[in-house]
C-alpha cells in the first residue's frame, strides 16, 4: 500500500477538493514576483504540515535536498516569503478554504454526524516588545503595566464531525473587540459556506448577548452558549433549579459523562426576543 507523499497530497487537494485554481493563483499581490506564487504557497503549506511553519524553517527546507520530494519548484529565502504573504489577497484564501470544506461535505465526510456546527473562540499570536503595526494590542501584567504587544484574533472552526477544521480568522486591533470581530467573522463564514451548511454555533459566555443571539438565529443557526454570571439572574435561576432534580438525559462522550436538563420556561432577559 502506498503511503502519503507531498505530490499525492497536492494531487488530492487539486482534484478531490477542487483547489487547483487556488494552488496555481492564490491571490498574489506582488507587482512583479520572480518566484512563482504556486511555489511559495505550496512551501508554506508543507511547512505547516511538517511543523516547520516559521519562515526560516521553510527556507531551510526548500534549500535542502528535500526540496524535490516536497514538490517545490525552486528555492528561496525567508524574505521572499515575507514579501509574498504581506501582499496576499486574504479573500482568495478564505474562499478556497470554504470551497474545500464544502467539497468535503459533498464527498460525505460529515455524513456520520447528526448536526454540524461552527465554533468561535479568541486566540492570539505574534508577541513583540514594541508596537509594530496598527493591529498590535498591548498585553499587561496584573498591575496593569504593559509588557509588550501581540495580535488578537477570533478563530472559527467546523465542529461536530469528529474532526475539528479551523476555517477562518478575524483580527481586531485597539478600539475593536473580540465580540465585534466574532460577529463579522460569523457573517462572512455563513456567506462563504452557505446558510444550510451548519446547524449551530458554539460560543463562550462573552457572546450571551441579545444582538449576537438574534444575528445567529437570523443566519439560520441555533446557539450553544456557556452560561456564566455575566447574566446573574438567569445564572442564579439555573443554579437554583437544576442541582435538586435528576437530569433529563445522561450519556457518555469519550471519557466524559454528560448530563442534560431541559427547560423552556425561563423568562428571556431584557432585550432578548
Amino acid at each position: 500500500m502506498r503511503g502519503p507523499t507531498p505530490r499525492r497530497l497536492k494531487k488530492y487537494a487539486a482534484k478531490c477538493l477542487r483547489l487547483k485554481a487556488y494552488l496555481r493563483s492564490p491571490g498574489d499581490g506582488r507587482p512583479a514576483g520572480r518566484i512563482p506564487a504556486s511555489a511559495l504557497l505550496w512551501a508554506l503549506l508543507m511547512g505547516v504540515i511538517l511543523r516547520r511553519a516559521a519562515f526560516a524553517g521553510i527556507e531551510a527546507l526548500v534549500g535542502s535536498r528535500a526540496r524535490r520530494a516536497l514538490d517545490v519548484s525552486r528555492s528561496f529565502g525567508d524574505d521572499a516569503l515575507g514579501y509574498f504573504t504581506e501582499r496576499l489577497d486574504l479573500a482568495v484564501t478564505r474562499r478556497a478554504a470554504a470551497a474545500g470544506v464544502r467539497q468535503a461535505e459533498r464527498h460525505k465526510a460529515f455524513d456520520d454526524c447528526a448536526f454540524l456546527g461552527l465554533a468561535l473562540d479568541g486566540t492570539s499570536a505574534g508577541r513583540s516588545r514594541e508596537q509594530g503595526c496598527e493591529l498590535c494590542r498591548p498585553y499587561r501584567n496584573q498591575q496593569g503595566e504593559i509588557h509588550g504587544y501581540h495580535h488578537q484574533f477570533v478563530l472559527i472552526s467546523v465542529v461536530g464531525a469528529g474532526l475539528t477544521l479551523p476555517l477562518d480568522v478575524e483580527p481586531y486591533g485597539p478600539g475593536d473587540s473580540e465580540y465585534n470581530a466574532a460577529r463579522r467573522l460569523l457573517r462572512r463564514t455563513v456567506h462563504n459556506l452557505g446558510r444550510r451548511f451548519a446547524d449551530y454555533v458554539v460560543v463562550d459566555g462573552e457572546f450571551a448577548r441579545a444582538p449576537f443571539l438574534h444575528e445567529a438565529n437570523d443566519l439560520g443557526l441555533s446557539v450553544v452558549v456557556r452560561l456564566k454570571n455575566n447574566l446573574p439572574e438567569l445564572f442564579a435561576a439555573a443554579q437554583k433549579r437544576f442541582p435538586h432534580q435528576p437530569p433529563d438525559q445522561v450519556f457518555r462522550h469519550g471519557p466524559d459523562r454528560v448530563e442534560i436538563w431541559e427547560a423552556d420556561d425561563f423568562d428571556p432577559w431584557e432585550t432578548l426576543r
